[in-house]
């Protein structure tokens, strides 16, 4: 740590705000293509022409992000792109920096004293440059970078996995109950039916049949109590409770405001009040249910005019396809534990990335050698 180094970012790093240009949304509305367009947080649309080419850091000139920090405000951006007025562009000062540590450090860095604005945050070029910055010899930033790599690599690797078992069980669930090409379906019969072809011996029904939905529970701020299981909005996890009222599998789907997310929840939960839950499992197991609820087109069901409702009354009297229950059983023991993979790696994914986020500042605060990371590394590779 000794040879550590205070200095300014702007002593770190080479700055091309310079050729940044903006385009409001009807001129790219004229120019669409294959390029990216980054605004302040990341890819906002596609044009037909780049700016720059290769691999740059962006930070945020404005937006809430700089205060919220809810996303990192640091990121790569490669290949061919262009950039609008409201993220800086900058590069490491080659023989200064390496820009995969510089882009750790903004992510960990408290930037607060320099982001001005109350309604509307912003971070000057100016005070972009005045952020004072630990840096060590470029040797040392390159053993950290190439950590840090390992672990973005591993959770590249973990999210393709993930993304794969999800598909498997969607891809299967569409083969068989949709497409109708399910183990033995060369013997038996498509019969023509009012709402359209059926195999042989199968039937439609009202969904209240395979499943019924409840609405989730109230829980005031003032009654929630931080604990052990996931409390369940809507749109995803919403922080914890200290009860559950659900037990897992659960599948969740927003019953107001966000409409049409259907959710497998692995743990016991407590779904809120603006969602609907599965209180019944009736001719429908969980992984079953989830792909069923999901090819209903949740979304294109709501009502209300202020705020998008589903009526799970209404839901509960949708017809759909109603497949020989050992076809579901069969289909559920192959689905389930593909979905179940999927969530071990998750929680897989959260603590790769707790580590990797945790490196940085145990490393500057001492706790941590280089060689102790290296071989922490090597422990989850």
């Amino acid at each position: 740590m000794n040879d550590w180094q205070r200095i300014r970012l702007g002593d770190a790093i080479e700055l091309f705000d310079h050729i940044r240009v903006p385009l409001n949304s009807r001129e790219r509305e004229t120019r669409p293509g294959p390029f990216p367009y980054y605004g302040a947080q990341g890819v906002i649309d596609h044009i037909d022409g780049f700016l720059f080419e290769g691999r740059y850091l962006l930070i945020p000139e404005d937006g809430e992000n700089l205060n919220s920090r809810k996303q990192p405000i640091a990121f790569f951006a490669e290949g061919k792109f262009w950039v609008n007025n409201h993220a800086h562009i900058v590069r490491a000062r080659t023989g200064v920096a390496d820009d995969v540590f510089l882009k750790q450090w903004l992510n960990n860095a408290d930037i607060r004293p320099y982001v001005t604005g109350a309604a509307q945050p912003k971070l000057s070029q100016a005070n972009l440059r005045r952020i004072e910055i630990l840096l060590p010899p470029l040797h040392i930033q390159c053993r950290i970078a190439s950590i840090l790599g390992a672990y973005d690599e591993l959770i590249e690797v973990n999210r393709r996995r993930i993304a794969l078992l999800e598909e498997m069980a969607r891809r299967l669930f569409e083969e068989w109950f949709i497409h109708f090409r399910f183990p033995g379906h060369e013997d038996i019969a498509l019969v023509e039916t009012p709402d359209g072809p059926l195999p042989k011996g199968w039937q439609r029904c009202p969904l209240e049949e395979m499943l019924v939905l409840q609405r989730g529970f109230d829980l005031p701020s003032s009654k929630r109590r931080e604990g052990p299981y996931p409390v369940i909005s809507a749109s995803g996890k919403h922080g914890t409770h200290s009860e559950a009222k659900v037990q897992s599998p659960g599948i969740v789907t927003g019953r107001s405001g966000t409409i049409g997310n259907v959710m497998i929840v692995h743990e016991d939960h407590w779904p809120l009040n603006t969602t609907l839950y599965i209180r019944e499992f009736r001719k429908a197991p969980p992984a079953y249910a989830l792909h069923l609820l999901r090819g209903l087109d949740l979304a294109s069901r709501r009502g209300g005019a202020a705020v998008p409702t589903l009526n799970r009354n209404h839901l509960h009297n949708v017809p759909v396809v109603c497949p020989p229950a050992d076809l579901i059983a069969r289909y559920e023991r192959v689905a389930l534990t593909q979905l179940r993979a999927a969530h071990v790696m998750q929680q897989q994914q959260v603590a790769l990335a707790a580590s990797r986020d945790l490196l940085l500042p145990r490393l500057v605060s001492g706790e941590l050698s280089i060689g102790t990371a290296e071989r922490e590394l090597e422990a989850v590779a």
